[in-house]
């Protein structure tokens, strides 16, 4: 394994001419080991500090997943267009009922602080995502931070959606596939919530696109969000006109397509990821 600047190279492939690499580092933040997966474009193996699209997963993903299974990886390197896949959660870090359901605990951080017990100890992907990491892998690797977007999955959905609506002007630009986009309403988020975040239902809003929008954050740029309509997820948990009312009453750019017969899976978000990476390079620019 090689060692970069805090960084431990796990692997490494030649992928489209560019590079998907592996790290693992110790996080300060977290208190414990973490991983992230990175593509660099040719451009970045040239020397050339590239636009960088940070990647959130969803529930029980890893750092590994987008970058195996987006099959947008050829795209990104025609437009010199960098990725970080940072894992979902911390992991190992032995707290009662991390393993117990797959949408609590362990692949299901949800972005946030958690500011109860026993989470708060370990589970501040908050925190991590919008501060560690990206001044580790910028730091380490030919990222052009000045030229920084988020997009992500279902939780990792959530995720993009609310850390752009909170920091806009340190992720340049914003999408989502099939995202929670108002877990204060919905029982993925209402799980995760109470449990990360406790009972007091005014700290959730903090972490609820909708919410955000409602208390006055705004995106200046428009938002992409692509949803299937065969989601298995759709009524119960993602329900997205929540968004879209939200979006139109405050006059927030939101650009929401519907697609017939997709579902939740990833064939959906290889289907359009390729257009999603457009959506950023155009606002970050390209080479």
């Amino acid at each position: 394994m090689q060692a970069t600047a805090g960084l431990t190279l796990r692997e490494e492939h030649r992928c489209h001419g560019g590079s998907v690499q592996f790290y693992e580092h110790q996080s300060e933040v977290l208190g414990l080991p973490a991983r992230f997966g990175v593509f660099l474009p040719p451009a970045a193996l040239e020397g050339k500090r590239v636009p960088v699209l940070y990647v959130l997963a969803g529930l029980t993903c890893t750092d590994e997943t987008f970058l195996i299974k987006s099959a947008a990886l050829a795209e990104a390197a025609r437009l010199g267009l960098a990725i970080v896949a940072p894992d979902t959660s911390p992991r190992g870090a032995g707290l009662p009922g991390e393993d117990t359901d797959w949408d609590m605990g362990t692949g299901a951080g949800f972005y946030l602080d958690a500011t109860q017990e026993p989470w708060n100890r370990h589970y501040r992907m908050d925190s991590y995502i919008s501060r560690e990491l990206p001044a580790l892998a910028e730091a380490a690797l030919p990222l052009d931070g000045a030229r920084r977007g988020i997009t992500g999955h279902s939780m990792g959905g959530h995720g993009a959606l609310v850390h752009a609506l909170r920091n806009p002007e340190f992720w340049k630009s914003v999408s989502a596939f099939a995202p929670i986009v108002h877990p204060s309403a919905v029982p993925w988020g209402q799980k995760a919530f109470t449990a990360y975040l406790g009972e007091d239902r005014t700290a959730w809003r903090a972490y609820d696109a909708v919410c955000m929008l409602e208390d006055g954050l705004r995106h200046p740029t428009t938002i992409l969000v692509d949803q299937g309509d065969a989601d298995q997820f759709l009524e119960r948990e993602l329900q997205p006109w929540h968004l879209e009312t939200a979006a139109k009453a405050v006059g927030q750019k939101l650009i929401l397509r519907r697609h017939a017969a997709y579902d939740h899976s990833y064939w959906f978000v290889q289907s359009f990821a390729c257009e999603h990476l457009r959506h950023h390079a155009a606002i970050l620019g390209g080479l």
